[in-house]
């Protein structure tokens, strides 16, 4: 397997489907008292298996100088690697990562993130962030699995009842050295 820069005038515009399947979340508790603010997540139970879809555009309008890479073994492309340098922080974002489901578990989803570090290197970015589902239970231990520790949180991104759907985003991040 190699991992290839795809053609931007192929891959614009295209449409991503991603699946998953959960049985776990993270819930969030809020504290609030006169000694501070705090939060804490607690994994949770699903109580049975969800699954989830969503999709995305490759190499939309809203990313800053974005690429694309491919994972691609015998001409087939096994999964999807996609980045954003933004400049006014020096973060790199990585804004889409998916691997086929046929194909997970076997080291492309790896591949991929140190694509994405070596990347953030060359281009002198001082880390690499993500967003992910609070309910995406397996790609939140995938994403430690790799280095990266929760950055932030935000309870409301998708909808105005993200915490009762438990489905909030999750931002992770890893310093680049």
């Amino acid at each position: 397997m190699k991992i290839e820069l795809l053609d931007e005038k192929i891959y614009k515009g295209k449409k991503l489907i991603n699946k998953y399947t959960t049985e776990y979340f993270y819930d969030v508790e809020i504290k609030e008292n006169e000694q501070g603010l705090g939060f804490h997540l607690t994994k949770k139970s699903l109580n049975k298996v969800r699954e989830k879809q969503f999709e995305d555009i490759f190499l939309s309008d809203w990313l800053e100088n974005p690429k694309l890479f491919g994972a691609i073994e015998n001409g087939k492309v096994l999964g999807y690697l996609e980045l954003s340098h933004e400049q006014w922080n020096n973060r790199m974002r990585i804004s889409n990562i998916a691997v086929e489901e046929d194909y997970r578990g076997k080291g492309i989803g790896k591949a991929l993130m140190e694509k994405a570090y070596s990347v953030a290197s060359e281009e002198k970015a001082r880390m690499l962030i993500l967003e992910t589902q609070s309910c995406n239970y397996k790609a939140i231990s995938f994403y430690k699995s790799c280095g990266y520790s929760v950055i932030g949180f935000d309870l409301f991104a998708y909808t105005n009842t993200d915490i009762e759907n438990k489905e909030f985003r999750i931002e992770m991040g890893k310093f680049i050295v």
